[in-house]
């Protein structure tokens, strides 16, 4: 019961000051909130991460062409690699699941009266497996389909609802730039890539099609790709095979020791990593920054609470003459101080979830996840705050001499 009462006398002593109380509370709000809001903000930029790592199919590595040096200088021509390149990676680098030889154009899509421009690809069935995307209707592409470069398509899930809507695609013939090709497949909805491009706006034709169709034979490298992707199992180790890539592809293209290489490998899953732990290292310092306002307000609070100690030694020395023990004018000033500080956190963390909910339903950055724990812990400090700010104003209380007390003008 002695709680009680010294809780609901803490309350009425903060009511009598309501603008006072407030702007005590407010470094204590903003920092809550501020600490809160960078905390999720840094889970949402990890889990945005995830994802985009997820849609590229887990541990993923780009093979590309790089300049040709000569005599010092950087020729204009980028070596071509090729789908034998992808086949030799595929066979003899350990811990390769598959390497997907990939060409890309774009152009205009038509069916019936309608028409879309949107990215035109050629790739085999291996693309999928490194992309880890599924077929949502239909089926992949046949061997023989991919080696005679048959006109067949298989669409995104936006090129799917921009020209059939709720009709059904499969067996539909489908215009492509200048050629007919039969829809056998729609795949499954795979949202945004790391730079904020739409994925589902694609079709996918044998590579040998889009070749011979869309962008013409390289008479000195008729197989020649813009890009190999290779994915890996899970658990390998990333550096030794991009090791291994290297060394295979520098033995294929007869490049002497101390020689430039004439191909670039990117392993992308660890570029958007270390992006996310940039973003996640800036959060962090934010996060401390915001930290230091808790300690200002509770500062602010230690302040606020010798100046009320001043103004109300009278009514100490009162309470003391009537039978109060030193412990509960500590007791009392301390819960002032606490009650402070929690409702201070108590604001804040609304005001939190306010930001991060509308910055969520707005898109506003990667997205935040508040996370209970940071919410208790949070409040925890708040409390402890109150606590360590609070006891030496309280303590000061509790000495007073009651007689000292009640003469004081």
């Amino acid at each position: 019961m002695k709680i009680v009462i010294l809780l609901k006398t803490a309350i009425t002593a903060l009511r009598v000051n309501v603008l006072r109380s407030c702007l005590t509370m407010l470094g204590i709000i903003i920092g809550v909130a501020a600490v809160i809001i960078m905390v999720a903000m840094g889970a949402g930029a990890q889990q945005k991460v995830d994802e985009q790592i997820k849609s590229l199919g887990g541990n993923v590595f780009f093979v590309t062409g790089a300049f040709r040096q000569s005599g010092g200088a950087r020729s204009a021509s980028v070596v071509k690699i090729n789908e034998d390149d992808a086949n030799l990676i595929e066979k003899q680098v350990p811990g390769v699941e598959a390497a997907a030889p990939y060409l890309s154009a774009s152009g205009q899509v038509i069916y019936g009266n309608l028409n879309w421009s949107t990215e035109i690809d050629g790739i085999d069935n291996r693309y999928f497996v490194v992309r880890d995307w599924e077929i949502a209707s239909g089926r992949e592409f046949t061997a023989a389909e991919v080696s005679r470069g048959s006109k067949v398509v298989i669409i995104g899930e936006r090129v799917r609802s921009e020209l059939f809507g709720a009709s059904d695609p499969i067996g539909q013939t489908l215009r492509v730039t200048n050629f007919n090709a039969t829809v056998i497949g729609v795949l499954n909805e795979k949202g945004q890539d790391a730079r904020g491009e739409d994925q589902d706006d694609v079709i996918f034709l044998p590579i040998k099609t889009v070749r011979n169709k869309i962008t013409g034979v390289t008479a000195t490298n008729p197989k020649s790709v813009r890009f190999i992707q290779v994915s890996a199992y899970d658990g390998e180790d990333m550096g030794y095979i991009e090791e291994e890539m290297t060394r295979l592809l520098r033995q294929r293209m007869r490049i002497p020791v101390g020689g430039d290489d004439l191909f670039r490998i990117r392993n992308v899953s660890e570029m958007i990593a270390t992006r996310a732990e940039t973003i996640q290292v800036f959060n962090t310092l934010l996060a401390w920054v915001a930290s230091v306002s808790l300690v200002v307000g509770g500062i602010g609070i230690m302040n606020i609470m010798l100046v009320s100690v001043t103004e109300r030694t009278r009514e100490i020395g009162l309470r003391m003459a009537v039978g109060a023990k030193p412990s509960d004018i500590l007791y009392q000033f301390l819960i002032e101080s606490i009650v402070l500080c929690g409702l201070g956190g108590f604001i804040g963390v609304m005001i939190a979830y306010g930001f991060v909910f509308i910055g969520n339903q707005y898109g506003i950055g990667a997205g935040g996840i508040i996370e209970t724990q940071v919410v208790l812990l949070s409040l925890g400090f708040s409390g402890l705050i109150g606590v360590f700010f609070g006891y030496y104003p309280a303590l000061k209380a509790s000495r007073l001499a009651p007689i000292d007390a009640l003469r004081y003008e």
